[in-house]
């Protein structure tokens, strides 16, 4: 793979969603990197998640980078063995010529991100809301906002649940999702929903909103959320996230273009990447 094409793909991922808003738990950026191979085309993977299935497709479709928004490495490890799935993973790419990128919270919480195309799908029409950030804005070296972890959505005309509850299915293009209603009101209209793709309860911890939507929260967090009176949309970890893959390719499409990256390239949203669970 041509050292550039992953130099130009890691500085258009930058421009995308900076590093520097990754949470402070999070490892994210170039998380592989691959002896160099050559290819008269380069292709981008974009995933959620760095899976077997994953990685057969890749190779099958010679890709030499794969975006996976999910850290295929969190913590140091003491050996690469065949023996670990993930592991295994990782060699067959290096094995292959395949580097592997991941954004994970810097692509939470950058403008434009997964949190904002979740917003939209909850706000429906753009002038029907207000979209802010649920945590504190995060700045560039010059000052310049950049972006925050978490969005609250303000409707201007309260809906109700069921209303909420069709958007957001037909934005995440779900059939079923998980609702916890609220004790207290639970047909009172909603003005406000607090939102964090993939796991939210630790975000929305101490946010007052009429909805807490997210992928998924633990049991106690749900109970003390509907205790309290605030009703819970949870639409698995993954299925908060996949969408906004073809949202991430035009961008990096564009990035790469307005580089003048000027050998052939092409960037493809995975088929094999699936959220782990099945309704049965």
């Amino acid at each position: 793979m041509s050292g550039a094409f992953l130099k130009a793909v890691s500085t258009a991922m930058e421009r995308i969603a900076p590093l520097r808003l990754a949470e402070s738990f999070d490892n994210v950026g170039l998380l592989l990197e691959t002896p160099l191979r050559q290819s008269k085309r380069h292709r981008v993977m974009l995933t959620i998640d760095l899976t077997t299935a994953v990685v057969d497709e890749s190779i099958k479709k010679e890709a030499s980078v794969i975006v996976a928004y999910h850290p295929t490495i969190f913590t140091g490890l003491k050996s690469f063995t065949m023996a670990n799935p993930l592991q295994a993973s990782l060699l067959r790419c290096a094995a292959s010529g395949i580097s592997v990128f991941c954004p994970h919270t810097a692509l939470d919480c950058t403008w434009g991100g997964i949190n904002d195309w979740l917003a939209e799908g909850v706000i429906g029409n753009k002038d029907s809301g207000v979209i802010r950030p649920l945590e504190h804005e995060k700045y560039s070296p010059s000052g310049d906002s950049e972006g925050a972890l978490g969005r609250l959505v303000t409707l201007k005309a309260p809906i109700s649940m069921d209303a909420l509850e069709k958007r957001i299915k037909e934005h995440l293009k779900l059939p079923q999702i998980q609702v916890g209603y609220s004790t207290i009101e639970p047909t009172k209209p909603v003005e406000t929903v607090a939102i964090c793709a993939g796991s939210g309860g630790s975000v929305f911890r101490g946010k007052k909103a009429d909805v807490y939507f997210t992928g998924e929260m633990q049991h106690h967090e749900v109970l003390a959320a509907v205790a309290a009176g605030t009703n819970v949309i949870l639409c698995g970890h993954t299925n908060t996230e996949r969408g906004y893959l073809p949202i991430l390719a035009s961008k990096l499409e564009s990035q790469l273009q307005t580089a003048a990256f000027n050998e052939v390239f092409d960037i493809v949203v995975s088929e094999s990447d699936k959220h782990p669970l099945q309704i049965v």
